[in-house]
């Protein structure tokens, strides 16, 4: 960026802080193993074909034992956990940024009702397929 206009610059600067330590408050104010409330939220594409719903959550590094499924009021929920591996315990942390602990996250499906039609992990994420009972 250019010296011309500093205070833009000094405006990236100061919103990059702000999101840094965001982050920071929700990593280290909801640590792995605090139950009051979930740690994380993944992100998700949901598609829609004649016959079913299909869904593709991002969980690198979640277990398949981890992650449980249900449809809930019109929702699919997902609530999962994503442990510190092992040599965490031991290390001197310098940076963490991926996220870890349990989360839940409710995805609103379109109108109708819908049965599990079936799941399966691919690449570090799950694939759902909901398929639509008439």
């Amino acid at each position: 960026m250019s010296d011309k206009y500093p205070h833009d610059r000094l405006w990236a600067e100061a919103l990059e802080l702000l999101e840094e330590a965001e982050r920071l408050r929700r990593q280290f104010f909801h640590p792995p193993g605090f139950e009051a409330e979930p740690a994380w939220a993944p992100p998700i594409d949901l598609l829609e074909t004649p016959q079913a719903v299909h869904l593709l959550v991002a969980l690198p590094g979640v277990a398949p034992e981890d992650a449980q499924l249900s449809i809930e009021h019109g929702r699919l929920v997902i609530r999962a956990r994503r442990r510190l591996p092992g040599l965490y315990k031991q290390a001197r942390v310098r940076r963490l940024e991926i996220p870890y602990g349990r989360f839940q996250r409710q995805v609103e499906l379109p109108p109708g009702r819908y049965e599990l039609d079936g799941s399966e992990w691919q690449y570090g994420c799950l694939a759902i397929t909901l398929r639509k009972v008439a």
